[in-house]
């Protein structure tokens, strides 16, 4: 039987190779061999969300969070993940948002600020929670939001100009 190291040698090869699928697959069979090393599902769930299969990913990452008791690269990378999927929750009731409700928007927003709260550092959490307050006229929050997402990513001219026309907006309103 081969030792989980062998199998992560293979997956990498393959990687190396830009063949994830394929990684994939060997990730897959090393857990299968060795169902109780944390590791293997946390490689298996980042190749996942390299790949953009979010489902997949989070299961494997909350496996190895379990497995580890914990580990904080593999809690990390587990908020990580859950806050790309509130992201793209929010993302879809904010195109399916009519003019009829602001309940889309309010509630894209929570899952917005719970996406930034797992994972600082997402840029388009910020811009999508940017574009909901600016949706509910809530202009100065936006503005907030765009300034904190201006302090991660400042070579981003679109959010230089998101600022200018919510300020625009915001002197509109008063």
């Amino acid at each position: 039987m081969m030792k989980p190291e062998d199998y992560m040698q293979q997956a990498y090869r393959c990687i190396l190779q830009n063949d994830f699928e394929q990684a994939i697959r060997w990730f897959e069979a090393a857990i299968h061999a060795h169902p109780e090393h944390a590791e293997l599902y946390y490689r298996c769930s980042i190749t996942h969300a390299r790949s953009k299969h979010l489902l997949p990913a989070l299961e494997y990452a909350r496996k190895a969070v379990e497995l580890s008791e914990g580990a904080e690269e593999y809690v990390l990378h587990l908020q990580t993940l859950e806050a790309k999927q509130l992201t793209v929750r929010a993302k879809l009731l904010l195109e399916q948002a009519g003019t009829e409700s602001s309940k889309p928007y309010v509630e894209a927003s929570q899952l917005l600020k719970e996406a930034i709260r797992l994972d600082p550092l997402s840029v388009e959490a910020h811009v999508m929670l940017a574009l909901a307050h600016s949706d509910l006229n809530e202009y100065e929050s936006a503005l907030q939001v765009l300034q904190d997402a201006i302090v991660l990513d400042p070579q981003n001219r679109q959010l230089y100009q998101m600022l200018q026309q919510t300020k625009q907006r915001l002197k509109s309103m008063q």
